[in-house]
């Protein structure tokens, strides 16, 4: 399928992220998410320091560009037992050695967009996952607005879990995320299909209390012909904030 935006045939090759990578793999973030990333969290990537990475180049690309990084996804190993989403795992807490796979981040430019690129850099992540026995699950987290990349999670059978309320503070603005996970090596859920319905809607519940909350102290700012009373300006801390890392807070951006 030719891209309407590209003047030649792409032919799409996946490649681990080297350190000749750094200065474009910087750009596409900055051109791609809404947020800054520190230079340490690039370092990491290039050097493979704790997280694991896959790029994508076009060997078709002309001007000498054919090994240049047109997309990416990073991801990082985790403990289970010290992850986020230990409740939603079944498995032997007596054995400390199981682990998840969490993506960092995932991109595409814009020019290689709807080629299928982003499906391929997942399920590298997938198959880098099966191939470590110990690892029971590859999760991430996506903003509530970010409608495709939600689409593609769902069409490569991750399971939305829950919605998370203000999980990401973007430029001074509060947005909620979604909880996707893909079980591999036998990893589930703790609970059955019923238990996790049962789930999925006291999360629900969680998330409609808070905004009714808001809206209630919305209605309590308006000035009343009855009373009148003052409302702190204070913003409310993060959920979530207090297990993310500075650097985790960066690149949980998916």
């Amino acid at each position: 399928m030719l891209n309407i935006k590209l003047s030649h045939n792409p032919l799409i090759q996946y490649r681990p992220i080297r350190t000749s990578d750094l200065e474009v793999l910087e750009k596409l973030h900055g051109d791609l998410f809404p947020i800054r990333y520190e230079s340490e969290f690039f370092q990491n990537v290039v050097n493979g320091r704790d997280i694991v990475s896959w790029g994508a180049v076009d060997r078709n690309r002309p001007n000498g560009q054919s090994d240049e990084l047109i997309g990416f996804v990073t991801a990082r190993t985790v403990l289970a037992k010290a992850s986020d989403i230990e409740e939603y795992l079944r498995y032997d807490s007596s054995r400390s050695e199981q682990t998840l796979i969490y993506i960092l981040t995932l991109g595409v430019a814009d020019s290689y967009r709807n080629l299928g690129i982003a499906g391929c850099l997942i399920r590298e992540v997938i198959i880098y996952a099966l191939n470590i026995p110990t690892c029971r699950a590859v999760y991430l987290h996506v903003i509530s607005y970010n409608n495709p990349a939600i689409y593609l999670y769902k069409k490569m059978s991750f399971q939305c879990l829950r919605r998370l309320c203000d999980f990401y503070f973007i430029n001074g603005q509060h947005y909620d995320a979604y909880l996707f996970i893909y079980y591999v090596n036998g990893g589930r859920s703790p609970c059955s299909p019923l238990e996790l319905i049962k789930l999925l809607v006291t999360g629900a519940k969680s998330g409609f209390n808070t905004v009714a909350a808001k809206l209630w102290r919305k209605e309590d700012r308006k000035p009343s012909k009855w009373s009148k009373c003052k409302e702190s300006g204070s913003l409310l801390p993060t959920k979530h904030s207090k297990r993310m890392s500075n650097e985790d807070a960066l690149t949980q951006f998916v």
